[in-house]
Parts: structure tokens; C-alpha cells; sequence
């Protein structure tokens, strides 16, 4: 296995690793098929750090990071934004640190074929 293969393994097993990690059920529903649980990072924070002042600032920053080829295995296409409001969006939910399932849209997807990863920035979504 040469270093771009094994770099793309151990992606996965990070991405995916519960036990001593902090990988998640994500459940991701695509606009046209039932939803699919997969394991990955997630991540919804309330503050940022503006780049120009330096100062804390509320911006809430929502997203996922699952490995591509686990969404390959369970049937999935890679989730993308949908800029059309009359579309169905992809949806994600997971569950936060006190068990409150939050759920979102997806608003752009960052695949990245050779580390076998995708990371999706979200947006609250409301049904």
C-alpha cells in the first residue's frame, strides 16, 4: 500500500472511530431517498473569531466531515447545496453533546478524493 493509499485509510478509521475518537451518527437524507446513518465528525459551534479584529464574534458554524467512500457503500452521492429554495435540500441531523438532535441543510460540499473525505458547511433547516 503505498502512502496515498494509507493516508486514505487512516482518514477513514479517524473520521469513523467512536470508541477512542469522535465520530457520531450522522444521519444524511438526500433529496430524493430515505435517510442513511453513517459515522463521522460533526460539529456546530456558536462563536467565531472575526479575521479582521481578532474579537469573538456569534456566528454559528455547522458541519459535517464523513469519508467518501462510506457514502459510496451505503448508496449515497456526494451532498451538495441547493441554491433553488423550491428543491429539496440534503438533510443532516446528529444528536449534540446532551443527546438534542439538531438538524440541517446542507449549503456546500468540499470533497476531497484523494483523502477519501467530504466536508459539508451547513445551515439550521427548518421543514
Amino acid at each position: 500500500m503505498n502512502l496515498l493509499a494509507q493516508s486514505a485509510a487512516d482518514s477513514k478509521v479517524i473520521l469513523e472511530d467512536s470508541a477512542a475518537g469522535f465520530a457520531q451518527d450522522i444521519t444524511i437524507t438526500p433529496p430524493d431517498g430515505p435517510p442513511v446513518v453513517v459515522r463521522g465528525w460533526a460539529n456546530d459551534r456558536a462563536q467565531g473569531i472575526d479575521p479582521e479584529t481578532g474579537l469573538m464574534v456569534s456566528a454559528r458554524e455547522a458541519s459535517i466531515a464523513v469519508s467518501l467512500s462510506t457514502l459510496a457503500l451505503a448508496g449515497l452521492d456526494v451532498p451538495k447545496g441547493e441554491a433553488d429554495e423550491s428543491q429539496r435540500p440534503w438533510v443532516v441531523s446528529f444528536a449534540d453533546l446532551h443527546g438534542k438532535v439538531r438538524t440541517f441543510k446542507v449549503t456546500e460540499s468540499n470533497p476531497d478524493q484523494m483523502g477519501d473525505l467530504v466536508t459539508c458547511t451547513l445551515e439550521v433547516y427548518r421543514r
